[in-house]
């Protein structure tokens, strides 16, 4: 009982990290040492998964797909977005900088520590590390497309935007904003009930989290030390995004919630108060990473 209240609740911390900009579940998944699992849990939701389903072999079905753990940490996130998640929202509003400097140690705390994990820093792995980082800070420049509500785009959308949330470092919905089509179909097919764009995306989004599960896995199994090093490159480049200090150059406006795209990152303007608690608070999250993985050692 207290392993999966555990991984209830880091799946409460996936949860809330997937309504923050720049943060991926991804990333708290990785830190917490459930990554692998989580993906080679979704791995195996396959052929042979189905034919249990359809046999109705219940029993044999959970232990083949690992379905209590996967239950713990979907209904932490579940519960977190539509309660703790509705508080970290309310804090971003009237506290950002004090939030985002705890996200920001939090995140730098992490590229260090799943860095310690590549056991074997070579010229591939390093090269990964590059390129993840490079990615990860072009997104943060690149201006969003227009929309489109081709299907064929959609179905592209729901692939592409379930495999960002599965990386570390990288946000599904923006990675939807980039791509033009987040109002269209987080807002506008919602509130429409718009049954045949939100089936195509969600088709989307099932294929691409098998599939996507499917090459993580094989990646991790055989460039274990290169994928590791491209997912810290990821986290890396995340951080031009949660830097607390910031001002915003371009945001668009989507059923009255502002969704910032662009800022111009400099440092606080005087040393006072809120920026020495600020500085507080990215320590509080460099140790409680710190903790977590000295924790996760010893045990």
């Amino acid at each position: 009982m207290k392993k999966y209240l555990i991984l209830f609740l880091k799946g409460v911390g996936m949860g809330v990290a997937n309504v923050i900009p720049g943060v991926s579940g991804g990333t708290i998944a990785l830190i917490t040492n459930i990554y692998e699992e989580l993906i080679n849990t979704l791995r195996s939701f396959d052929r042979k998964a189905l034919e249990l389903l359809f046999s109705f072999k219940m029993k044999e079905l959970a232990k083949y797909t690992n379905l209590y753990f996967l239950t713990a940490i979907f209904s932490g996130s579940i519960i977190s977005v539509f309660t703790i998640a509705i508080l970290f929202e309310y804090l971003f509003a009237n506290y950002p900088v004090l939030i985002w400097s705890l996200f920001f140690g939090l995140i730098v705390a992490s590229v260090i520590f799943v860095g310690k994990r590549v056991q074997n820093w070579n010229v591939k792995s390093t090269i990964t590390f590059i390129l993840g980082t490079t990615i990860a800070i072009s997104l943060s420049f690149m201006e969003p497309a227009t929309e489109n509500s081709n299907l064929l785009f959609v179905f592209i959308c729901g692939i592409i935007g379930i495999s960002g949330m599965m990386l570390p470092g990288l946000s599904g919905s923006y990675i939807l904003i980039l791509l033009g089509n987040y109002k269209l179909l987080m807002v506008t097919a919602v509130t429409e009930l718009d049954i045949s764009l939100l089936s195509i995306f969600f088709l989307g989004s099932v294929f691409g989290l098998m599939s996507f599960s499917h090459l993580l896995s094989w990646v991790l199994t055989r460039y274990k030390d290169a994928t590791l090093a491209l997912l810290t490159g990821f986290i890396l480049g995340s951080l031009n995004i949660i830097w607390p200090w910031k001002q915003i150059t371009k945001s668009i406006k989507i059923n009255d919630e502002v969704k910032i795209i662009a800022y111009n990152s400099n440092l606080p303007a005087e040393i006072d108060s809120n920026t020495l608690f600020a500085i507080i608070l990215m320590i509080v999250g460099f140790l409680l990473v710190y903790l977590l993985e000295n924790s996760s050692k010893n045990k």
